[in-house]
């Protein structure tokens, strides 16, 4: 028996099922975009753990930020004895987040965290308690989350009943979703039917949709959910989980639109590998709750702030949101050029900087969906050695979220095994 199939007997034996596995990769190590198993096989990574690896795997200078403040502490709980790196790096989130107004930054553990608390500061600072997300959405596996999830399976299937006062609203936009007009009529039919938007807390969106399928919002759609809160006196909540940190080919995918959020919700590439999250936003807003009302034991992980910190500079200094453009254009240029060239299966090809992704269908006029030939396309993609992940409401988008520190060779590596793939899927 081999290593892997021996971990793999060994983890249906120990873990349950609920837990799943998008490979079958039992990793031994990873540098950058390359990842090996404990057999030795090596991988492009074109997933970076969903998202989290803007900087890549192991990056020099994060790991040595956080292995510096490990030899320092590990855990006070900043409750009880505070550190410098929770300070500075809420510092460093208030001055790059969007907007030159006064700011304050909260740390917790992980995005549905960040989430949760966005929404607890949101009916306190308003005194409503209704909060309206949309379509296609993903917020997050907490109960909460899960309430402002517009997926159901895997995510929401038999865990009912969700909290009260969630309220979804049509998407925008995309291959599938509707146009702004129709999408703000929704709402306001929203109003009518179901939602005093005197009760409305929050409206939650992701400037581009994840899990829901790499949709992007049209910025003018996001510039009238900017206006219509304003005139109910309704906070606007960012998520920026997935999209923050450069992935765009901006800092933050909000600003493309040029709206300001009253907050925004970030993790994932936050801290380059390490969990950490955080809520950002107006200084008012983020004090209307009572001391004592926002927190945790972990929040803030003092090794993972020093990571942070250290991710926000290699952003910076290697100007990854300009690698982010140039990667987006020629990940999408490839994939349009498959589409055109052979292959009928490729019904859209969308994206914003290097958050990219296809839809695979039957019938490109019908837009019938295709998971089964998804499913296929990432299983060859792992045996010739390219991680690569799915999304969408329907199973059938293949997403890249390869890290912006990849080298061009190893890029075109990776999207030459995703077209030899997607040959012998279809064979």
């Amino acid at each position: 028996m081999s290593l892997s199939s021996d971990l793999k007997d060994r983890r249906l034996k120990a873990i349950p099922q609920g837990v799943g596995n998008l490979t079958s990769i039992f990793t031994q190590r990873a540098d950058n975009a390359e990842l090996w198993d404990v057999e030795g096989k090596r991988y492009v990574d074109f997933a970076s753990g969903i998202a989290v690896l803007n900087t890549g795997h192991c990056n020099p200078k994060v790991m040595a930020a956080a292995k510096e403040q490990m030899d320092r502490f590990t855990h006070t709980c900043f409750h009880v004895a505070m550190y410098d790196k929770y300070v500075e790096l809420a510092e460093k989130l208030n001055e790059i987040t969007p907007g030159d107004h006064a700011k304050k930054s909260m740390l917790v553990s992980t995005g549905a965290e960040a989430v949760e608390n966005a929404i607890k500061i949101a009916r306190s600072y308003t005194g409503r308690p209704a909060v309206i997300a949309f379509n296609g959405a993903f917020h997050g596996r907490t109960l909460l989350g899960m309430g402002l999830t517009g997926k159901v399976t895997p995510y929401k299937k038999g865990f009912a009943p969700f909290p009260t006062e969630l309220y979804h609203a049509p998407f925008p936009g995309g291959y599938r979703g509707c146009d702004i007009e129709e999408a703000i009529a929704g709402l306001e039919e929203l109003f009518r039917s179901d939602i005093d938007p005197a009760r409305v807390a929050a409206f939650i969106i992701e400037p581009v949709q994840g899990e829901g399928g790499f949709n992007p919002v049209p910025a003018e759609f996001m510039q009238a959910l900017r206006k219509i809160a304003d005139e109910h006196g309704i906070l606007l909540i960012c998520d920026e989980i997935q999209t923050g940190f450069a992935r765009t080919g901006k800092m933050f995918a909000t600003e493309y639109a040029g709206i300001i959020p009253d907050m925004m919700t970030l993790a994932k590439s936050l801290a380059g590998g390490f969990p950490l999250s955080a809520v950002v936003g107006r200084a008012d807003v983020m004090d209307a709750v009572h001391p004592g009302g926002l927190g945790g034991t972990y929040a803030g992980f003092p090794p993972a702030c020093a990571a942070a910190l250290a991710a926000i500079e290699v952003i910076e200094e290697e100007k990854l949101c300009e690698r982010a453009v140039a990667l987006g254009d020629k990940i999408q240029g490839r994939f349009k050029a498959m589409a055109e060239a052979k292959f009928d299966c490729i019904g859209d090809v969308r994206g914003l900087g290097a958050m990219v992704a296809m839809e695979l269908v039957k019938d490109r006029a019908a837009k019938t969906p295709d998971a089964d030939l998804t499913k296929a396309l990432l299983a060859e993609a792992e045996k010739r050695g390219l991680i690569l992940l799915s999304c969408g409401t329907y199973g059938n988008v293949v997403r890249v979220l390869v890290p912006l520190t990849v080298s061009d060779a190893i890029l075109e590596e990776g999207l030459n095994i995703l077209e030899e793939s997607l040959v012998a899927a279809l064979s």
